[in-house]
């Protein structure tokens, strides 16, 4: 049996028969050895044709075929008019990908194979490819690599379906890493001030609240009455601003120098700061939650939502997962742990444990609040992925059906049945569409109606002498440009016929 070989390469295609396969499958080992000397390699592999891609969009538009496993329109050309026809039963194609190597063969009829030697041939004409082609240097081969590359990567990026979703899972990452280094600089602050001032702890728990109340007071010997009036607007509330006051006085605290009490106050700045901005990234978090998935933030809330999409990977990879994967999603080692020694105590759930539902939910209900609450996240994710017109009307609903489960288990109150809390939610998302279309089309006549009247901005313009003249887009007259040309049409016109 005879064997090509195809190779894509980002100047073109090229088609490559093999010598005495039959003798190469079995001596792959020698073929491996043989791979890195031409002399050898060229004793194996003999060039058929190569075809280069005529622009650099020709080359990324079947790079990207290739990449996706489909056959395009050059490359099925390419074959028609290169690979032999006669025999084709004895023929054999050499490809590198297993998609591609079965979109040939549907298409074309052309047997197709991926193994054997041919991984090990392929690697060999990817090493000697700019000494198999006449006029080919291996510098215009890396230029032609290297074009293709950044063009690849660009394409990618920019047409990314997921790019929406990489600012949320980016958003949730850095929010939890601003959470583990809060409390470690709250920890690291509160240790290092407290030589200094060891009862300010006990009288101001709060982490935020003890950074600014250490930065306002620093030397406890000079804090008066006078600080006591910023110390209340912080704490916001007097008897324990007047309680530092008094304990300030009989600390037992050690005295600290002032370069100490300085660098304290830079790191306290700080802290204070990593605060502020971890509340405008939990409102940015908010406000992309809101856009892309408003109904699984409606039903669980934004940070468990972000969690969820972050651990898919994206939106559309959360909406693919059934229920009882979204249950466990982020107990992954405790099922498995549990599956290896045979146990029946798998994990109830994973990253919904974080949900205000499952700590409402009795201990005995956990799991089965866990397990309706999936399902309803599922059900979200999907129509958050899908839907046209995102609004969170569906995880309002859902929000109330996980509710009406919790007073069911606690109490017996019978829910209303899902189909009727579904057909509701379908009438009332399309009666807010519809409001949302009404007013799209308002905005496009109000702005039509402004353009046929010829409405322009009107600024009044005040002289030296007090009076007010009005100036119109820099037009002496009141008429609109298009009415201008049409008299100076018909002036012209007349002017004609005298």
């Amino acid at each position: 049996m005879d064997l090509y070989v195809l190779y894509e390469h980002a100047a073109g295609y090229s088609l490559f028969s093999i010598k005495e396969f039959e003798e190469v499958g079995m001596l792959l080992p020698q073929v491996e050895q043989s791979v890195t000397e031409l002399k050898r390699f060229q004793q194996i592999v003999t060039l058929v044709s190569f075809v280069p891609f005529k622009t650099a969009v020709a080359a990324l538009e079947n790079i990207n075929s290739v990449s996706e496993g489909l056959l395009s329109e050059d490359l099925q050309l390419f074959l028609d008019n290169h690979f032999p026809k006669k025999k084709k039963k004895n023929l054999q194609l050499g490809v590198g990908d297993v998609k591609l190597a079965a979109a040939i063969n549907d298409a074309l009829s052309i047997p197709c194979t991926t193994s054997g030697a041919v991984p090990e041939i392929l690697r060999g004409i990817r090493y000697h490819f700019h000494h198999l082609i006449k006029g080919f240097t291996e510098q215009s081969s890396s230029v032609a690599q290297l074009g293709l590359g950044h063009s690849y990567s660009r394409a990618k990026v920019k047409f990314n379906v997921h790019r929406n979703d990489n600012m949320i899972i980016q958003s949730i990452a850095l929010l939890d890493q601003l959470d583990k280094d809060i409390n470690t600089f709250s920890m690291r602050i509160r240790e290092w001030y407290s030589y200094h001032f060891p009862e300010l702890y006990k009288i101001v728990p709060e982490n935020y609240l003890y950074a600014k109340a250490a930065n306002i007071i620093m030397n406890r010997k000079e804090f008066t009455d006078e600080k006591l009036d910023k110390l209340e607007e912080v704490l916001m509330d007097r008897s324990k601003a007047e309680a530092i006051l008094e304990a300030s006085k009989s600390s037992m605290g050690m005295d600290i120098a002032i370069i100490d009490l300085m660098n304290i106050e830079l790191f306290a700045k700080r802290v204070i700061d990593l605060v502020d901005y971890r509340a405008k990234l939990a409102s940015y978090l908010h406000e992309k939650m809101e856009g892309i998935a408003p109904n699984l933030s409606t039903l669980i809330g934004d940070q468990v939502g972000a969690r969820l999409i972050s651990h898919a990977g994206s939106l559309t990879n959360l909406a693919k997962f059934p229920a009882s994967t979204v249950q466990i999603l982020g107990a992954e080692k405790a099922l498995f742990r549990a599956l290896k020694a045979r146990s029946t105590k798998t994990p109830k759930y994973g990253l919904l444990f974080h949900s205000t539902f499952i700590g409402r939910a009795d201990s005995k209900n956990k799991g089965r609040i866990s397990r309706f609450l999936a399902n309803k996240c599922s059900i979200a994710s999907r129509i958050d992925c899908f839907t046209e017109n995102p609004n969170s009307v569906f995880g309002e609903e859902l929000k109330t059906q996980v509710e009406d489960r919790l007073k069911f288990l606690a109490t017996g109150e019978k829910p209303e049945k899902n189909i009727d809390v579904m057909k509701r939610a379908s009438l009332s998302a399309a009666s807010t569409q519809d409001e949302a279309n009404k007013k799209k089309k308002k905005k496009k006549k109000d702005k039509k109606r402004k353009l046929e009247n010829g409405d322009a901005t009107v600024e009044s313009v005040a002289d030296g002498n007090g009076l007010d003249t009005t100036v119109q887009n820099g037009e002496d007259d009141g008429e609109p440009k298009k009415k201008k040309k049409k008299k100076k049409k018909k002036a012209e016109a007349e002017n004609g016929d005298d």
